[in-house]
């Protein structure tokens, strides 16, 4: 499974890059509000990673950010990001990633999270660790909150809902040594199993956005929860890092 997660995240990042400085005005749509942007880029990528996954395995079901739900009951199903961070990617940022998951009976079992613009490529298998670039990584050795940089984002602002998201930001920014604003969920997951990151968190987002890198963070030896300290995200938002940067997170965060 690693080889063709690793051959499918390399071609569809190959092919990012075709559209990468490109993208105009004109190729741009926004969906439910004009802060939440897709791109020809977005389309096109996800259905050149679709069409691989049919033609391997045409049994299993999808959920592309893109294309929705395509269910035939399958115990497997992928959960796909094309493009996560198009902001990022439609400005020429080299923020962006290109996020695939695979769920067995409704669990994260393998993902993939791609930076070819950054040229790094996070991997995990249930159960065989992560990996960024073909070696193993890990959850850095932070635990404590002031001696931690830390990752967010600001998906509510798609919803404009500010106000909540501020509260929780000004909660928790005392009590960090440094704080990160990149824009892409994935790879700010990916980014903290490898340990450039000691923790992260980030409200509004979708599954597609988290479910690789919430494997992978887990992988690498880090906690992932939402902001309860539960299984419910990214629906309750989502809080991940190594076991203590997460823990203290939650407990400043939770409503």
């Amino acid at each position: 499974m690693i080889d063709f997660l690793t051959e499918l995240a390399n071609l569809a990042g190959e092919e990012s890059l075709r559209y990468f400085g490109k993208i105009t005005e004109g190729d741009i749509e926004g969906k439910a509000t004009s802060k939440d942007l897709v791109s020809i880029a977005d389309k096109a990528i996800e259905k050149l990673i679709v069409a691989k996954i049919l033609e391997r395995f045409p049994d299993h079901d999808i959920f592309g950010e893109e294309t929705g739900h395509r269910g035939i009951q399958s115990e497997y199903c992928w959960v796909i990001d094309p493009i996560d961070g198009t902001q990022s990617f439609v400005k020429h940022h080299p923020y962006y990633s290109i996020s695939i998951a695979l769920y067995k009976n409704g669990k994260g079992y393998a993902g993939a999270v791609c930076a070819p613009a950054l040229g790094r490529l996070f991997t995990a298998v249930s159960g065989q660790g992560a990996f960024e670039n073909g070696k193993p990584i890990h959850v850095s050795d932070c635990t404590e909150l002031d001696h931690a940089a830390c990752a967010t984002g600001f998906a509510r602002l798609r919803e404009n809902k500010v106000e909540p998201v501020l509260e929780k930001f000004v909660r928790v920014l005392p009590h960090l040594r440094d704080i990160k604003r990149c824009g892409s969920a994935a790879l700010d997951l990916a980014m903290t199993a490898s340990g450039v990151f000691d923790g992260y968190w980030e409200e509004g987002l979708q599954l597609y956005d988290v479910a690789a890198g919430a494997i992978i963070v887990r992988e690498a030896g880090g906690l992932v929860c939402d902001l309860n300290g539960g299984e419910d995200f990214p629906a309750n938002g989502i809080i991940a890092g190594t076991p203590a940067i997460a823990t203290a997170l939650q407990k400043l965060l939770k409503d």
